[in-house]
């Protein structure tokens, strides 16, 4: 069956959603230490404590890269989604926290891009999902 362009704009959202997450996890994770002690300078005047700042600059890099590559699969979409949409709203929060409102601005981007890929997670075609989906009724 031929992809409807619905189907196609959902994959390629999703793919490139996919990538950007993939991205900024895949560069983070050979250099922790350093994006952790960033991290933790940059949030030194907000509220938050040290040991927050420090677990989630830690882990950051691993769920980025973790959300990224099932996305770029179609794996899992809608929770991985979720969880997307989860990760953002918390950078959106670190955000405000320190009066960045910029990020928080392209952050707000981010949260748009989840809710089409959330909503819209019935058009996910071209995905593993789908091939997932149909082997199971194949089989019942």
């Amino acid at each position: 069956m031929k992809a409807t362009p619905k189907q196609t704009a959902y994959a390629l959202l999703r793919i490139t959603m996919g990538i950007n997450f993939f991205g900024h996890g895949l560069t983070r994770l050979p250099k922790i230490p350093s994006f952790r002690d960033w991290m933790v300078s940059q949030f030194q005047e907000s509220i938050l404590p040290d040991f927050l700042l420090y677990t989630w600059g830690s882990i950051l890099p691993f769920i980025e890269f973790i959300i990224g590559t099932l996305l770029i699969i179609g794996l899992f979409t809608y929770r991985t989604a979720i969880a997307g949409a989860l990760v953002i709203a918390i950078l959106i929060l670190g955000s405000c926290l320190i009066e960045h409102w910029e990020w928080a601005g392209a952050q707000m981007l981010y949260a748009l891009f989840y809710f089409f890929i959330i909503s819209q997670v019935s058009e996910n075609k071209w995905s593993i999902d789908n091939k997932l989906s149909t082997l199971r009724e194949k089989h019942l």
